[in-house]
C-alpha cells in the first residue's frame, strides 16, 4: 500500500496556469528537434507530459508540429554525431536532455536556440554563464543535483550512524554527474566520511562496480538520477537487498522497484514547462531572455517493505520527512 502524504498540484493544472503563454498564436509548423542521450521509451511518460503541453498551446503533429527525435540508446559518445545530424536539418528549436546531450547541441550551433532538460549544474558545465539571464542561445530547467547530492549522504549518515564509506553510482563519462560527486566529496569530509565513484553505465562498469563495492567494504550507497542508469534498476536494487546495504536513490523509479528510499526533484513538471518555453521561443522569445528554472519540489519516498526486509530502523526524522511510503 502507498501512503501519500501530501498533495500536489497535478500537472496538467501546473500546465494550464500560464495563460498569457497561450495567448499567442503558434506559428504555422513547429519543428522541435529532440536530442537524448537514452531512448525515448526512457522517459516515455515525461514526453507524453511535454506533448500534453503542446496540445493545450495549439501544437498537433503532423499538422503544425513536426518532432525529429534523436537518441543516443545510453550510447554518449554518439552525441556530437547527432547533433551535428540536427543543426543540418534547421529545426526551429532543439530540446536537449541531459548535461552531455545539451553540451554536445551547444557545441553544435551558436545560432539555434536550445531548451535543456536535466542538466544538473549548467554553470559549472559551460552552458550558460547564470541562471537567471543566461543570454545566447541556451536556457533550460535543471535539477541543481549537486545540491541534492550531499544531502544523499546526510540520509545514509541517518540510516547508519556509523557510516565511514559511501558509494556514489553514477555515469563517470557525465561532466555534470562528475560535479555532483566533487560536491559530494566537500560534504563528506565535513561529516567525516570517505565517499568513492563508480561507473554504472559503460558495458561491463555496472558488474566491477558490484565486486569493488563489496571488495571496498562500502557500507551505503547513493545512485545518480541520471536516466542511463535506469535499464539496471532492478539489478541495482537487487545488489543493494542482498548485501543489506542502505541505498539512496537520485529517482523514484528505484523506490517502485524496492529501493529503500528515494531522494530527489520532481522532474515531470519540467518537461510539461519546457513545451513552454518551446512555445515562448517560437513566438519570438529569446532564449538567453528565459532564465533557467529549478523545480519547486523534492520528493522523498521511503519504501518501509525493504527496511523490514534489510533489518534498517528507519529513524523517526526521516518518516517524518517522507512524502510518501510504500508499505
Amino acid at each position: 500500500m502507498v501512503a501519500r502524504r501530501r498533495v500536489l498540484i497535478s500537472v496538467a493544472a501546473l500546465a494550464c496556469a500560464p495563460r498569457g503563454i497561450a495567448a499567442q498564436s503558434p506559428p504555422k509548423l513547429l519543428r522541435v528537434a529532440i536530442l537524448s542521450e537514452s531512448t525515448e521509451t526512457a522517459r516515455r511518460n515525461l514526453w507524453a507530459l511535454f506533448r500534453e503541453r503542446l496540445v493545450q498551446l495549439g501544437y498537433v503533429e503532423g499538422r503544425n508540429l513536426a518532432l525529429d527525435w534523436r537518441n543516443a540508446d545510453d550510447m554518449p559518445s554518439y552525441l556530437p554525431k547527432l547533433a551535428d545530424d540536427i543543426v543540418k536539418s534547421k529545426p526551429d528549436v532543439i530540446v536537449a536532455v541531459s548535461t552531455p546531450a545539451a553540451v554536445a547541441a551547444k557545441n553544435a550551433t551558436a545560432t539555434i536556440p536550445i531548451v535543456f532538460i536535466g542538466p544538473s549544474d549548467p554553470v559549472g558545465s559551460g552552458l550558460v554563464p547564470n541562471l537567471a539571464r543566461p543570454g545566447g542561445n541556451t536556457t533550460g530547467f535543471s535539477p541543481m543535483q549537486g545540491e541534492i547530492g550531499p544531502k544523499w549522504l546526510e540520509l545514509l549518515r541517518a540510516l547508519s550512524p556509523k557510516l565511514q564509506r559511501a558509494a556514489y553510482l553514477t555515469d563517470t563519462g557525465n561532466p555534470g554527474e562528475m560535479r555532483v560527486f566533487e560536491m559530494m566529496r566537500e560534504r563528506a569530509a565535513a561529516l567525516g566520511v570517505t565517499v568513492q565513484v563508480y561507473d554504472a553505465v559503460q558495458p561491463g562498469a555496472l558488474d566491477r562496480a558490484f565486486e569493488a563495492i563489496a571488495r571496498d567494504r562500502i557500507e551505503g550507497m547513493a545512485v545518480a538520477i541520471t536516466a542511463a542508469m535506469l535499464p539496471f534498476r532492478d539489478r541495482i536494487v537487487r545488489f543493494a537487498s542482498e548485501h543489506k546495504l542502505p541505498a539512496v536513490y537520485g529517482r523514484r523509479e528505484y523506490a517502485d522497484a524496492g529501493g529503500l528510499m528515494s531522494y530527489g526533484a520532481d522532474s515531470a513538471p519540467l518537461y510539461a514547462k519546457a513545451a513552454d518555453y518551446v512555445h515562448r521561443i517560437a513566438t519570438g522569445t529569446k532564449p538567453g531572455d528565459l532564465p533557467v528554472e529549478r523545480p519547486s519540489a523534492i520528493r522523498m519516498v521511503v519504501n518501509r517493505r525493504t527496511a523490514k526486509a534489510q533489518g534498517i530502523a528507519l529513524p523517526p526524522s526521516i518518516l517524518a520527512a517522507a512524502d510518501e511510503t510504500i508499505d
